[in-house]
Order: C-alpha cells, then structure tokens, then sequence
C-alpha cells in the first residue's frame, strides 16, 4: 500500500526450517484455550464449538444481497439486525505495529506507539527463524492490544510480512522485503506469519496477509509497468517466495500488486484464484492494494467501466476492495451495476463474501469474549519483554562486514576515550512503515551507558552549521514557536541551521532554536520550523542548497513538489512581510543566500577523533529520503558530506569504526579498502543504541548475514525494469560480478572450522532424499553464531541454472571449542525445475555440487549428490506449442492473450525471436499454423529459421489485421521441408502477436 505440479519447496520442507516456537507460551502468557459455549438460542455462527465452515455458511445464509456486497469493501459496515460490528481490513505490520486508517475520519493515517522491531530485511538478516516467529507474535500481540482499545481503527487482519523478491536494491521499498532468495524468504515470512496469528491457525491472533504479489520491485510508473516474466522466471523465482507462507498455513491471503505481469494487472490476476488457493489448506482472503481497482480504469486503461473492473476483480479470485478511503459507496454501485448486468452472478459475491468471513470467524469475533484472544488489552504494548526481544532482534541482525586485527569488539579496559561522530550518532529515524518510538537509545546514549563513567565518551554529528544570509546583512531566523522563518536582523542561535547531507543533491535543515526540521506549510507556501524528523507521506523537509550566482537558493524538494498540479513554484523567495515563501518559479526569480559557515561538521568531527582512542562513526540513511514507496534510488553512494567526514575521521584516526545504517546495500568500496571495521545495520528501533553497544563490546557476538548481494558499484546492475533474473543474471544466483559482500556473508569475533560434508546417500532416485550433514567447530577463544548455509549447482542440465541455489541454513550457537553436527535432508524433489517443453516440474538425471559454508562465497566444505532423474527429450513442435514457452529470446516481451487467461508474444521494438532448442523435427516438417492477433494496419511477418536468428528460413507467413489485440486467428503457411535435431527460431516482424503455434508434417 502507499502484496497442482510437484513444488520443490515442500510444506513439510518449510515447516521443518521454520518451525521455532509454534507449540510455545504467548509472550504475554495468553494461550488460546479452548472455547466458550455460546449462549442457549444464540445463532450457529456464534457457536464456537461448531467447525468454522458450518459458522461461516450459517452466517452467509442470513445475509441479504445488499450487505453481502458492502462487506467487500475495505470497511465492512456493521450490520445492527444480526449483531454484528463493523471490520475494518488492513493495520500495517511490517516490523512492529505501524499503522493504521480511521473509519470517521476519510481514512486519516493514524500511528501506533509500539515496539518497534528491526526493519524486515534487518529481521531476515538474523538468519533466525524462531527469533522471527517471537518477533512475529508480539507484533501480533500488540496488535490485539490496539484492536482491544478502537477496533474502528486497528483492525486484525495486518498486512505483513512483504514477500517481494529484493532482486534490484535501487528499489524505493528495499527495507519492507527480506531477501534477493526466494528460499530464505519463504523460510522467514513463514515465521513471522505464524507468530502473528499464534499456534492455532483455526483460531487467530491477528491475520497476516502477504505483500504484494507479484513482482512488484520498482516505484517508477509502478501502475503501469509491467513486468517480463517468462514462465521459468515466474515459477522458480518470484513464486517461490509466496508459496512457502501460504502452503504452511501461516498467511491468510495475499495483496495484489499494483504492476501489471506479461501485459495483466495484477489486481484482475487469476493467480489468486487459480494457483495461490491452491497452495493453501484453509480459504484465503485476498485483498488489493490501496487504489488498485481505479487503476484499472484509470492509468492502465484496461477496462473501460468500473463495474467491469471490479467483476474482473472477484473472478480473479480477490475478495476486498481497498479504493476510495472509507467512502465504499462507488465500490458498492459498480458490483451492484455488475450483478444487474450479469458481469457476475450472486454466487461470484458469495465466494468472497465466504472467504471474509472464514477470517471474522477464526479471528474469534463472533465468539463469547471474543475468542481465545479477546482479552488482551493495551498494557500488552511496549511491554519489558517486548522491549527485550527488540534489543535482542536488533542485535542478531547487526553484520559485521570486515574486522581487521580484531579491532572488534572494543576493549573498555583499553579504551579510555571513545568518540561517536556521524548524523546517525544521536538520532534515530523510523520508515513509512514504522510506529512511533516509545522511547529512543540512540547509538551515542547506548555506548554510553554501557560504558558508564569509566570511558570518556564525546560526539559530534559532523555537519556544517550555516546562517543563510541577504546581501543587505540580514538573516533567516527560525524563532522557537515553530513560527514561520523570516528575514531579521539578528543573530544567535535563531539564526543558525545544522545541514544534514542524505545524498542526490538533498539536505534536510534543523533549526538550532528547537531542533526541530525546516518543513514546507502548503497553507501559505511558508516555511516552518516544527518537524521532529523528516516525516509525512510528501516529506516536506526535503530540500536542495543550489549554488547560483554568487551566493546559494534553496529549492523545495517534498515528493509533492514533483506532482504536476504543484507546479514550477518551488523555489524559496522573501514576501513583502520578510517572510520565507515558496514561490519562485526558477533560481533566478528565487532569493539569493550567502552560505555562511559557522562551523564546518568535519572540522569538528576530526577534532572528536583525533583525541579518542577509538572512533566510531554512524552514517548511512534517512529511510523517507531518496527511496521510498513511489521513489526508487538513483544512487547506492553514501552522501558526499558522510563520505569525507569518514574519510577525514580516519585520517584523523586509524582506528576508525564505520556504522553504517542503512535499509539497502551500499556501494562503499573504499571503506571497505581502508578501513578496519565495518558493521552494518538496518535502521532498527528503539533499542538501536543498546544492541550497538552490544555488539560493539561484544556482549554480544555478531552473527547477522546479508540477506542481499552488495555490488560494488551501480554499473553492475542491471536494467531497473528487466525482471528476467535468469537472462539479465541478476541475484547471487545468476550473477558472475564481483561484489562487493556476497549473498549470505557476514563475519564474527569467533572462527569455525568446517568438517567434511557427510551424505547418507550419495545417490538418490527423484523421489528419494540424502541427509546432508557437517561438523562444525568453533575454533576460537569467543562464544559465537554461525549460520550454516547448504548450496547446490546442477552440473548437467538441458536449461541454465543457477551458479548456486541456496537449499537450507542454520544459526548454530558453539561455546568455544564446542562441536555440533548440523543436519539437513535434501530431496529429489527439492533439485526440480520447471520444464517449458511440457509445463511441469522436472527433476533431471544430473549430479549436483553441495556446498556448505558460511556464505554463497565461503565454502568450507563440498561434495557431489547424484540424482537419478529424468532426461528432458527433444522438443515436438508438430503438437501446439505456447509461444511463451520459448527457451531463448531477444527484441521480444511477453503480453496478455486475453484479459483472463494466458500469454503472448509481440516484438517490443518492431522485430525480436524467441527460440526454441533442441527440435526434433522427424521426417520432415512441411508446414505451420499459428494464433496470431494484430491490431494494427500493418501486416506481420513470422519467419521459421534454423539455428541462428538469420540462419536458413524455411518459409514465414503473415500475420494480418485482426481486428483488436485480443482478436485471433489461425495463420497457415508452407514450410520448406527438413529434418533431424535443430534449434528453431520464430522471427517476428511487425506489431502482431502469437500466441501457440505448431508445425504441419
């Protein structure tokens, strides 16, 4: 919001690696228990001894059409006549309770003051499934405890965890997703799923609903991008990551995405319906983004009604409409209109309406006190053992990067003095889907006190303090009331302003006065002084110091600034009352400053350092500045300003300490070259500070590994918009670039040493399984974690594959010197991917490398399984063959065949081939037959050629007008014979599209 084949990821398989604590005690000691009778007379529905199915068909039966269908939209109404309150879908949950809408109130944001956790790829980064799953059930907790005070406002149904691949890390929403592998992410969005709705998936704690299916990585024209996925993509990569939640009964349903797939929204994708129910054992209930079903009218133009749109809608199997804030009354009409113009039949509405209410049943809602969970209140949040378990996370998700000549952990006994330096040194920020902080340890408060008086600790941000001044000497001045600035002649602290550098040209300015952030007042296009921290969905206190002239203008850059009903007016100008207004139309109508620097950040930061045994500097990100939902990086650098400060700081110090916190990888390949520590942290909550302090003095060991490859540079990734992993090569899995940190890395204050890899069959059938076992030690003088990772390669295969695939992993706590074997069970099964010559899984005869490590790059130890398959045989394209089950291609993209079901293929820039290897054409092959559509005037041209995209053509036929894109017809054409084994190309010309074809004999 502003998420039938054999599956190799098997339920038991993700049931096994993320299991935790499902049969453990509540962390507020509230245990579902069994249920309370309901009253004598009290309808069926109500009685909690009944299965949930019968309830739900009970209360179904009693409803009218009409309140059947104001039950789709996002805020169900209450029905008075049966009893029953009104429901509300969607409270954000991502890392905490985030947030939520308000019924009486068009839908305003409303924050919770809760525990807030590590972001989510910080949570992954634990590599700790049972640490997830606690994570999981006190955000769940807490969200009852809200639900307890307003449910008007807090609803139960939350939607989290995101699922989405992080296959790009310029992507704005990096921080909401877990993992670049689709393995490791289902492993840990089944954990926290489960931890949210508790032990007893009939019987709800609150209910987690994934986001947002399906590959939806970029914020650039989100609405009407469409992603490229070819059917090997799709199933091995992007699925992957939504099944494993779903199949293991720990989600409720999944949110649409906002992007279309192969030509379709995702809002009317069949997938729901057709694929996702059938992962799960319980009905799902399937929600759409917010705006999604305007979308469909709106910028993608893909229905030309909205009654159609939502029609589309149901059938694609999503049960609730989240559009237009509370007002329901649109969503109401258009399915009405769609009834009465049998789009759709009462039955359609009844599917849905069922699912909903399987939900409302098993949230305990219509139980005596509310279910098992119904008396959790308020004082459940922010409690002493959530505050522990967010200390706790925090810790466990720290990576340690580098560590050279064990400048880690600090030594208190030989630190006297300690300098905290950085823009992250004493503040911390939280994300759009974050709660408010109850309290905040910043890094300086927690290395504080846990060094106590014993250590001299000093600080400086190490940014510039400024006054901006008029030729005529006067000043900006932010008085103290949160006024607006205005020109005076004065001077003192009412003048001064701390630039915080964030990269791409942008600063954010806090006022000395009251510490509070320059923000823009759209009322009077003012400029105030009232902003705790850079915060809001426009982030007003987004701002660019350009030079011009002689001097300096400053230009409003607030996310709104870039809509084009805001304007060209976005520079800062002095009004005839000397106040600072945002109304100039270009630099040169703007108000002219002189920069004056009253003290130089770095000067101050060097100065901290040089006089400290050890220098610590906090840098990295403010996570609603470049990149967020609706705004992807443009750089992975860190700012300029933190650069040289760093840089500065440890020529000042060589025994400098970067903290870098930050919610994506970042290309910081000089410190990596120079400087002598490096630890990694996501921005993390309230107990950011003390879990740094942890770490940094090794209470606590790091054990966190990336979740995420980090390049070295952003010239090594590829396009933002290709999605196609395997042809691109993106991910650890595909990728032959050097990064700068792999896949999976991460370091420790302890070392462990890798015995050889044990098979307890070296040779298994597809349907078999080898248990996969190590030793591992810990050879160090440290109590410490490793994450032990299991990776395969398939060796022989008639399909690319990945240079590795991450199978199986596990955090393993070793006192020193302590041995533990670590056992994993691979199956056939496991090793299958998905065969395009016949649409299914397949598990071919191969031999696969296993190797165990401590990352996609650290293996320590490896032997080879041989797996006695199948072997795919050479293609028949005399039966009819989907053009979208090529096995190569270029120039081409992939649309839809019908707004329903299927794909097809058209040339993305006028001409393009897709190949298909391996063709037996037999005796001979004299012909071909194709679905071909064409919407436009001009012909199309598809020609047959042999091995090469310009090897010898066997013939083409001709493609015409059609009518419309959705319009096909079968095109014959004589073919000159020939024979054997050969790679066929189909070269399109023209603007057509074919959707299956086949070869005469």
């Amino acid at each position: 919001m502003h998420p039938n084949s054999p599956n190799p990821l098997s339920r038991r398989r993700v049931l096994s690696l993320a299991a935790g604590a499902a049969a453990g005690t509540a962390l507020t000691g509230v245990l579902p228990g069994s249920a309370a009778a309901a009253a004598p007379g009290s309808p069926g529905f109500r009685d909690p001894a009944l299965p949930t199915r019968q309830r739900v068909e009970d209360l179904l039966g009693r409803l009218t059409r009409d309140e059947k269908v104001a039950l789709l939209h996002q805020y169900q109404p209450a029905i008075p006549r049966l009893g029953i309150a009104a429901f509300k879908t969607g409270t954000e949950a991502l890392h905490g309770l985030a947030w939520s809408t308000d019924r009486h109130d068009d839908g305003a944001v409303v924050t919770a003051t809760a525990t807030v956790f590590p972001q989510a790829i910080g949570l992954a980064s634990t590599w700790d499934p049972e640490l997830v799953e606690r994570v999981g059930e006190a955000v769940g907790t807490e969200a009852r405890g809200y639900h307890s005070d307003n449910p008007d406002v807090w609803g139960l149904q939350l939607w989290a965890p995101t699922v989405n691949l992080l296959r790009d890390p310029r992507w704005g929403r990096n921080e909401e997703g877990y993992s670049e592998d689709p393995h490791l992410t289902g492993v840990i969005s089944t954990a926290y799923g489960r931890g949210i709705q508790g032990p007893d998936p009939e019987r709800l704690r609150a209910a987690p609903v994934l986001k947002h299916y399906l590959a939806n990585n970029n914020e650039v024209h989100r609405h009407t991008t469409s992603a490229m996925l070819p059917p090997r993509v799709k199933r091995e990569y992007y699925e992957r990551a939504f099944e494993p939640a779903l199949s293991a009964d720990a989600a409720t349903g999944a949110m649409s995405a906002y992007n279309l797939v192969n030509g379709r929204p995702m809002t009317v994708h069949h997938d729901f319906d057709e694929l996702l129910r059938g992962w799960a054992p319980r009905p799902l209930f399937n929600v759409t983004d917010a705006g999604g079903p305007n979308n469909l009218t709106g910028d993608q133009n893909y229905h030309a009604t909205q009654p159609e749109a939502d029609a589309a809608i149901l059938k694609a199997g999503l049960d609730s409409f989240t559009v237009d804030d509370t007002d329901s009354a649109r969503t109401i009409s258009a399915i009405n209109t769609a009834l009465d113009e049998e789009l759709l039949s009462e039955s359609d509405v009844d599917e849905a309406v069922r699912h909903l209410l399987s939900i409302r049943v098993r949230l305990g809602e219509f139980d005596p006190h509310g279910g098992p969970y119904g008396r959790i209140g308020r004082e459940v949040v922010d409690s002493p053992a959530h505050r522990s378990l967010a200390r706790r996370a925090a810790a466990r998700a720290t990576v340690l990067l580098k560590n050279e000549h064990e400048t880690l952990p600090l030594s208190p006994a030989r630190t006297n003095r300690i300098a905290v330096i950085g823009p992250l040194s004493d503040t911390l920020y939280t994300d759009w889907y974050s709660g408010a902080l109850p309290y905040e340890v910043t890094p300086l408060r927690g290395i504080r006190a846990a060094l106590g008086a014993s250590t001299a600790v000093t600080s400086s941000e190490g940014v510039d303090r400024i006054a901006l001044a008029t030729p005529d000497g006067r000043r900006v001045t932010a008085t103290d009331d949160e006024q607006p600035l205005r020109l005076t002649s004065g001077a003192g602290a009412a003048t001064r302003f701390d630039v915080f550098d964030w990269g791409q040209g942008i600063v954010t300015l806090r006022a000395a006065a009251n510490g509070k952030y320059l923000s823009y007042e759209p009322t009077g296009r003012t400029l105030v002084n009232d902003a705790a921290q850079p915060n809001g969905w426009n982030v007003r206190q987004r701002f660019k110091l350009r030079a011009h002239a002689d001097g300096h203008v400053l230009e409003y850059a607030g996310y709104d600034a870039d809509e084009s009903w805001f304007g060209d007016r976005k520079y800062v100008t002095v009004d005839d009352n000397g106040r600072l207004v945002v109304t100039a139309d270009s630099p040169e109508a703007a108000t002219t400053f002189t920069r004056e620097v009253l003290r130089h950040g770095r000067d101050a930061a060097v100065a901290a350092a040089g006089e400290a045994d050890v220098a610590v500097v906090v840098a990295g990100s403010m996570p609603l500045i470049n990149a967020r939902e609706t705004d992807d990086r443009e750089s992975m650098d860190l700012a300029p300003q933190q650069r040289k400060v760093l840089e500065l700081v440890h020529r000042a110090n060589p025994n400098t300490v970067l903290v870098l916190q930050t919610s994506y990888p970042v290309t910081i390949t000089r410190a990596q070259d120079t400087l002598p520590a490096i630890l990694w942290t996501t921005h993390a909550g309230a107990e950011t500070g003390n879990a740094l302090a942890d770490v940094l003095l090794g209470r606590a060991n790091p054990a966190g590994r990336l979740t995420q490859t980090w390049p070295r540079s952003v010239a090594d990734l590829p396009d933002l918009l290709d999605y196609d992993v395997i042809k691109s090569a993106r991910t650890y899995q595909y990728s032959t670039a050097t990064p700068l940190y792999p896949f999976g890395h991460g370091l420790s204050y302890t070392t462990f040493d890798y015995g050889a890899l044990r098979l307890s069959e070296p040779v298994i059938d597809a349907d078999g399984a080898s248990r996969v076992s190590v030793t591992v030690r810990n050879t160090g003088r440290r109590a410490g974690d490793e994450v032990v990772q299991l990776y395969t390669h398939q060796r022989q295969s008639r399909n690319p594959q990945p240079r590795k695939r991450l199978r199986a992993f596990r955090r393993v706590h070793l006192e020193p010197g302590q041995r533990r074997t670590v056992e994993f069970t691979l199956r056939g099964a496991d090793l299958a991917h998905w065969d395009v010559t016949r649409q299914r899984w397949v598990v071919e005869a191969a031999t696969h490398d296993l190797l165990l490590g401590s990352s996609s790059a650290d293996v320590r130890s490896r032997r080879a399984l041989r797996v006695r398959g199948e072997t795919i045989p050479p293609r028949d394209l005399h039966r009819q063959t989907s053009a979208v089950d090529f096995d190569d291609y270029a120039g081409v993209t992939l649309t839809d065949r019908s707004k329903q079901h299927g794909t097809a293929v058209t040339p993305s820039e006028g001409q393009g081939w897709i190949l298909f290897r391996d063709v037996d054409l037999g005796p001979g092959t004299g012909g071909i037959t194709a679905l071909v559509a064409n919407a436009s005037a001009a012909a199309t041209r598809l020609s047959v050629r042999l091995d090469d995209p310009t090897g010898r053509e066997l013939g083409a036929l001709t493609a015409p007008a059609t009518g419309d894109e959705y319009s096909y017809r079968r095109v014959r054409s004589r073919l000159t014979r020939a024979r054997g084994r050969h790679d066929v190309y189909l070269v399109l010309d023209g603007p057509g599209r074919i959707a299956a074809f086949h070869f005469d004999r």
